[in-house]
Formats: structure tokens, C-alpha cells, sequence
């Protein structure tokens, strides 16, 4: 034997792949200098890991069976969702007919109130003009014709009229005091009344419904 034969006799046995294992090629399609192992084994992703270990140590019925909760809780709440949305959808069309019906009936009424107001002015319009003709055939008499009656007659159809309307005189009596709301002063005179008291009405004023259309002028004693 020579030192060669020696040699290769005390060689130990080698770990590469023996020559008669055939290991199987990539895919023509990937190159096998761009796999990523870790991508592969998922060592980056210790969610995946974890679920990973939970499945191989659970018992595939119940995983089968938990799968199948899952799936079916989904659908449930996707038809949930899906009922939501065509509520809302429908919500959102019974809104706006009733913002268009509002908006009708809130031009229905507006045009009502307007109809109504001309309504109340025409009538008393109508009043006023039956006034106007008395005191016109008034004026129409002989000049020499004790007209005062007349007029006296046709100013009670007047304040008639105006009372129909709730119009109310302001009309105080001297002495009385001075209310601002409702009399208007027009000086400060000498009189016997008391000092700061109403002394004389100049020209009455008038309320309507507790509001006041034209204020009472007054004089007011001095102090």
C-alpha cells in the first residue's frame, strides 16, 4: 500500500450531499440568489409565528370549527353593515321631504298671514270710508247749518271703529302722574295741580292691543 492509498483510507467521510441525491431546482421563473429565508420562515413576524404555534397546537376540529365562527361572524356583521347603510340612506330621503314639506307649509302660511293682514285692512279701510262720507255731507250743508251734531255723531262712528279694532284713547286726567311709556312732555307750565303732575293733555294718544301707537302730549306742573 502506498502513502497515497494510506491517505485516502483515514480520509473521514465528507458532509456534503452525497452525489446520488438529486435536490430539487428552483423554478426557472425565480432566482434563487434573491430568496429571502427569513421571509420565508416569517422571522420578522412574530404574529405569524404566534398564530402559527396556535394552530399546530390546537386540534384541527376546533380550529376548523372556530374558522367557520369567524367566517360567519364576519357575513353577520357585513349584513349589519349593509342594513345600516340602507337605513341611513333611507333616514337621509325621508329628511329632505320633510325639509321640502316644511318649507312648503311654511309658504303656504306666509302667504296666509298675508292674505289675512290685507284682509283686516280692507275691512278696516271699509270702516273708515263710511267716517269720511258722513263728515263729506258735513261739509255739504248750508253754512249757516248747526253742523256740530253731525260731526259729534260721526265721530262716536269713529271711535266705534277704533274701539272694533282694540284702539284705546290715552287720554289722562290733570293731576294724574307722568308715565313715560305713554305720555309725551311738552314743557313745564305754572299750574294748580302738584308739582311734577300732569297740568293739561295737548292732544290724546292711543293704544292698541297694550301697545302704544301715539303718546299722549302733555304739560306737566313745575316744581
Amino acid at each position: 500500500m502506498t502513502e497515497q492509498d494510506a491517505a485516502e483510507e483515514e480520509t473521514p467521510p465528507s458532509d456534503d450531499v452525497p452525489e446520488d441525491v438529486e435536490v430539487e431546482a428552483a423554478p426557472d421563473d425565480i432566482d434563487a440568489d434573491d430568496i429571502d429565508l427569513d421571509d420565508v420562515t416569517g422571522a420578522d413576524e412574530p404574529a405569524v409565528e404566534e398564530l402559527v404555534d396556535r394552530v399546530a397546537e390546537s386540534d384541527p376540529e376546533d380550529v376548523a370549527q372556530e374558522l367557520a365562527a369567524l367566517r360567519t361572524r364576519a357575513d353577520s356583521l357585513e349584513s349589519q353593515v349593509e342594513a345600516l347603510e340602507s337605513e341611513t340612506e333611507e333616514l337621509e330621503d325621508k329628511l329632505k321631504r320633510k325639509q321640502a314639506e316644511f318649507q312648503n307649509y311654511k309658504k303656504r302660511m306666509d302667504e296666509r298671514r298675508e292674505e289675512e293682514k290685507q284682509r283686516a285692512t280692507e275691512d278696516l279701510v271699509t270702516r273708515i270710508l263710511d267716517v269720511r262720507d258722513n263728515l263729506e255731507r258735513a261739509l255739504q250743508q248750508d253754512e249757516d247749518t248747526d253742523i256740530r251734531s253731525g260731526v259729534e255723531s260721526t265721530l262716536r262712528q269713529l271711535d266705534d271703529v277704533l274701539a272694533a279694532e282694540n284702539v284705546k284713547v290715552i287720554d289722562p286726567e290733570p293731576g294724574e302722574d307722568v308715565d313715560p311709556t305713554q305720555h309725551q312732555v311738552l314743557a313745564r307750565v305754572e299750574s294748580d295741580e302738584a308739582a311734577g303732575s300732569i297740568a293739561d293733555v295737548h292732544r290724546p294718544g292711543y293704544e292698541m292691543a297694550e301697545k302704544v301707537l301715539r303718546e299722549a302730549q302733555v304739560t306737566v306742573s313745575e316744581e
